[in-house]
């Protein structure tokens, strides 16, 4: 969603209050999100939680390899 959007992870750190090690982390699926930290990323990246969760279940697209 971040590249969709064309933001920089340093930006969506920002929006987001994360750090950018984190938000690497989290894109490489290094660390799974608590339920706070996934609400700041939708908010950060104007989403619903909701549709982060689906994001990253099986058979959701980034599971299809996009």
């Amino acid at each position: 969603m971040r590249t969709e959007q064309r933001l920089s992870q340093e930006v969506v750190a920002h929006k987001s209050g994360l750090s950018v090690s984190y938000i690497s982390m989290l894109e490489r699926a290094e660390r799974t999100p608590p339920l706070e930290t996934l609400e700041a990323l939708a908010k950060a990246l104007k989403v619903s939680p909701l549709y982060l969760l689906q994001e990253l279940a099986p058979g959701g697209r980034k599971a299809r390899g996009r």
